[in-house]
């Protein structure tokens, strides 16, 4: 999150919206996010529905969700997938922006 943290004003000028998903509950998701003065939304997920929506796997001798990243246009297409085997194999910010110029640039319209 750290690196999303970092990057966070490209972002907005790009108009993405960073939502982390986490397995906590809402009590202890919150008080990590105050503690942290994280600047995107934060959404507790401790029954694994979004999890299941978007296919994440939980690996329990890896401590829990593997990451995943979803980059979803206006139209609400996931327009980038990414599906990570640790906490190392997570895409640098600006692949990311860069798709998010992408789609910008094509008015969010699906490719």
């Amino acid at each position: 999150m750290a690196q999303l943290r970092q990057d966070h004003s490209e972002f907005v000028d790009r108009d993405v919206e960073i939502v982390v998903v986490g397995p906590e509950n809402a009590p202890a998701f919150a008080k990590f996010w105050e503690a942290n003065s994280l600047p995107f939304v934060g959404l507790p997920d401790p029954t694994y529905s979004v999890l299941k929506l978007y296919g994440q796997e939980v690996n329990l001798f890896k401590l829990g969700r593997m990451p995943a990243q979803v980059l979803i246009d206006r139209e609400g297409t996931a327009r980038f997938v990414h599906y990570g085997h640790s906490m190392q194999d997570i895409p640098e910010n600006a692949e990311i922006l860069a798709l998010a110029d992408e789609i910008n640039a094509s008015g969010g319209i699906p490719a």
